[in-house]
């Protein structure tokens, strides 16, 4: 009921907003929330706020971040299967729960670099695609990440074998399941709520993207980074299927041709932004965009390696294929036959 009463408001406050030139066409953008980091606000927003220089169509896009919307980021295509925005910056991990097709993009341990992340999500783009348009009237645009998935700890831990018995922020179902089998508790948890968790007590330990922890002050609450790549952090962009078919061919094909190459530019600044945040983080230089810490640098063992490099086949895939074939039945075959068979499995 009050989820209800706030989309209701939103949509009032966003209907009454000043309208466009007739022949202009007004978007309505939801989008990363603010303090996600510079992904958002140096990629997206410049974007999306002048799409119509971006892509080349006459149109406009009011632009919203998710939290300054007071939606919950978990209800992405909720907001896009009911029309109140046409276009969404739509958070993976958040959304995995109504959708759990997108998780299949991003499993703990399928990737480990960004070129296998690429690989494995440009192959599974299409079913991911197909499912959305089906279930939630909306086409995706394109997949980038936030970049690698890391752990920071407030104990001081030298492995994963130290998470166990600790309290761990996770962002999506997968990575529950696997500190799980390391005797640790998941906890999911709005990225907002991470800092003040950690300093309170309330978690030991919460895995996301250096650059994101960065900006989100996390290394003021922590004492330990543990970089061993979990995950990439599946975000993109979907667009409305009524909002899309509105549009021309030619408006079709621009604003793809533009999507795409956000989310190109997005992959590499990604990767960007690891190597420096991760210097940040642990007082190295050149620490150029972010704000300096010092937080210590724990050594990646081989046996961490290990452990992660065995999740895809003995933990992710085998809890993700039951929840996924529960609600498409064709789910794990289909992902069998595209990432798969690239992993050769």
């Amino acid at each position: 009921m009050a989820r209800s009463i706030l989309l209701a408001s939103i949509a009032a406050a966003v209907l009454s907003a000043p309208a466009a030139h007739a022949d202009t066409i007004a978007l309505k953008v939801l989008g990363q929330p603010v303090g996600s980091g510079l992904i958002a606000q140096d990629k997206e927003k410049p974007f999306f706020e002048a799409i119509g220089d971006s892509t080349g169509i006459d149109a406009t896009a009011e632009y919203l971040p998710v939290d300054v919307a007071g939606i919950p980021d978990s209800d992405g295509l909720r907001v896009l299967k009911s029309g109140l925005f046409d276009i969404v910056s739509i958070r993976g991990p958040q959304v995995s729960r109504d959708e759990p097709s997108i998780l299949g993009l991003d499993l703990i341990g399928l990737n480990t670099s960004y070129a296998a992340g690429k690989a494995h999500m440009d192959a599974f783009f299409d079913t991911v695609d197909g499912r959305l348009q089906e279930n939630f009237n909306a086409k995706l645009l394109g997949v980038w990440p936030a970049g690698p998935q890391v752990v920071f700890c407030k104990p001081e831990i030298a492995g994963l074998a130290d998470l166990k018995g600790l309290k761990v922020r996770v962002g999506d179902q997968s990575a529950a399941n696997f500190v799980s089998g390391l005797g640790a508790t998941g906890i999911p948890m709005p990225f907002g709520e991470v800092q003040q968790s950690l300093a309170r007590g309330v978690i030991d330990c919460a895995i996301t993207g250096p650059a994101s922890a960065n900006s989100g002050g996390w290394p003021e609450a922590t004492t330990t980074v543990l970089p061993i790549a979990l995950q990439l952090a599946v975000n993109g962009y979907a667009i409305n299927l009524d909002t899309w078919n509105a549009l021309s061919a030619e408006d079709q094909e621009k604003l793809q041709t533009s999507i795409t190459g956000l989310t190109d530019d997005i992959w590499a600044y990604s990767e960007e932004l690891y190597v420096d945040a991760m210097n940040c983080n642990t007082g190295k230089e050149p620490c150029e965009l972010g704000k300096p810490y010092s937080l210590t640098e724990a050594p990646v063992s081989d046996a961490d390696i290990a452990t992660v490099g065995k999740a895809v086949g003995e933990v992710s895939l085998p809890v993700w294929a039951e929840q996924c074939n529960a609600v498409f039945p064709e789910c794990e075959a289909m992902w069998r036959k595209t990432v798969g068979v690239q992993l050769g499995l």
